[in-house]
């Protein structure tokens, strides 16, 4: 018997650190993309990424405790703190959630060390660990297949176009301008130029190639598969609507702020004069312009089934309204 426990007990020591070993490897390992997928819309990205909604989890900035990361479904139960941090630019995959922390300040598990307080991080839906993919201060961070594309600031070079990839590797530069990551359609990423024009240019992601589309002076612009949405910033920013291969549409004069398409449809901040300015919406044929609530607001989000925002001054109020319904406003509290 003795001469068995010997020979038993080191055998299951050993399987037991294979096990060990083998757990640690498969929990750690990254989860890759096979395909293009695009983290959230360019619209609430636009909008600071306070929402992001995939496979029918919202994930979320929690106004009502500190804008920690919570995930909620789409009707607004089944509430859950993921992480406790402060969460901006959100974007979600079926593995992971990806986000901006903005912790400077805020009195979470990391802000007595003052480090890494306002990086680029991924959170695991598996096991709940947060990994700094850059502990550079990043801005408009957006999934694009298996790389993040954001805008890095550092005291050497000031605010960059950079990518990395969502394990963390292959961190570069991609360009030396802070284009907007917001609007991505599967490989492509658009923007607008800052430095020496304003024209609308299409960045292919796998080929890294960006060729000019659109010439003018443009700003803001979203695209998805039929269209190609931005302000004209020669026609006092109104909103304007160019399909492919057609001639623009403006589909309203106004002086947009801000806004989101959404479906069928685009939320916008109207600004001509400070007595006139007010949440809106219009339809993506240029038809049924609504006043949703007069007054200026910012970090216009939408999901499946609201349509969230802030007051400009109080954006630690969020309110909702849905989008198939009487158009009710309320509070957003989770």
């Amino acid at each position: 018997m003795k001469k068995v426990l010997k020979i038993l007990i080191p055998l299951i020591i050993i399987a037991a650190i294979i096990g060990g070993v083998v757990f640690y490897n498969y929990s750690n390992r990254t989860r890759w993309n096979d395909s293009y997928i695009n983290g959230n819309t360019a619209g609430n990205l636009y909008n600071n990424g306070l929402f992001c909604e995939h496979n029918g989890t919202v994930y979320f900035s929690n106004p009502n405790d500190n804008h920690y990361l919570y995930s909620m479904n789409t009707s607004g139960g089944e509430v859950k703190k993921l992480y406790e941090d402060i969460a901006s630019f959100i974007n979600a995959d079926d593995h992971y959630v990806y986000y901006v922390r903005n912790n400077v300040g805020a009195d979470t598990q990391f802000s007595f060390l003052h480090v890494n307080t306002n990086s680029l991080c991924r959170y695991d839906l598996r096991t709940g660990k947060v990994t700094v993919l850059d502990t550079e201060p990043c801005i408009y961070a957006s999934l694009i297949g298996n790389y993040i594309y954001y805008i890095r600031y550092s005291t050497e070079t000031a605010s960059n176009l950079y990518r990395v990839k969502i394990d963390g590797t292959e961190q570069e530069q991609v360009d030396t301008n802070p284009y907007f990551t917001c609007s991505a359609n599967g490989q492509y990423l658009y923007y607008n130029g800052i430095e020496s024009d304003h024209n609308i240019y299409q960045y292919d992601t796998t080929a890294s190639i960006s060729q000019a589309i659109v010439l003018g002076n443009f700003w803001m612009p979203s695209a998805d598969n039929e269209n190609i949405y931005y302000l004209d910033c020669e026609n006092n920013y109104s909103l304007i609507r160019l399909a492919r291969s057609q001639a623009p549409v403006q589909l309203v004069s106004d002086r947009v702020e801000y806004y989101n398409v959404y479906g069928d449809t685009v939320y916008f901040q109207r600004n001509n004069l400070a007595e006139d300015a007010a949440l809106c919406s219009v339809k993506t044929d240029g038809s049924d312009y609504r006043v949703i609530a007069e007054g200026n607001y910012t970090n216009i989000n939408a999901a499946s089934q609201y349509l969230y925002f802030s007051e400009v001054g109080s954006e630690n109020v969020i309110y909702q309204m849905p989008l198939n319904g009487n158009g009710e406003i309320s509070i957003f509290s989770p």
